[in-house]
């Protein structure tokens, strides 16, 4: 019988990653120790590192790197598109070739709060803190603390 409480196609996994049920996993690539919490769903070219835990009902897209020892809250949304659209101008479906992957990096040690929204291009920096809820429109520095809408920053960790 099949099981249907995961969805594991062509995954790069290292050694001991947890993975809970109802994920959605396909093409990409996850590090050692990592955790996948439940209802995640991590698409083809992205690339987790070691030691991350990824929680609940995250969404990962295509062209998201997050990087060792990160820590991602829950419902946190990665976009990937800076000018999402469903059809051409001519009125047909966009298929792959229609946009442009834009790559979004979440470099070693970082966290962020959930429901945040980290939108395509931005780097967030080593050890850097995003807010719950935050809506990261631009870089985060590395060891920053920030949050709103857009995020700003409220202070430096070191």
């Amino acid at each position: 019988m099949q099981d249907f409480k995961k969805n594991i196609n062509n995954v790069k996994l290292g050694d001991n990653v947890k993975i809970f049920d109802f994920v959605n996993l396909y093409g990409c690539e996850i590090g050692d120790g990592t955790k996948v919490g439940t209802f995640v769903e991590i698409q083809k070219g992205a690339v987790i590192g070691k030691n991350c835990k990824i929680s609940s009902h995250t969404f990962i897209c295509e062209g998201v790197h997050i990087e060792d020892n990160c820590f991602i809250g829950h419902n946190v949304t990665f976009i990937n598109d800076l000018f999402p659209r469903a059809t051409n101008e001519d009125g047909t479906l966009q298929t792959e070739s229609d946009w442009k992957c834009i790559p979004t990096y979440v470099k070693k040690g970082a966290s962020i709060g959930s429901s945040a929204t980290i939108l395509a291009g931005v780097t967030i920096g080593e050890g850097a803190l995003v807010g719950a809820g935050s809506v990261v429109t631009k870089d985060v520095p590395p060891y920053t603390v920030v949050a709103g809408n857009p995020a700003k920053v409220l202070r430096k960790l070191k």
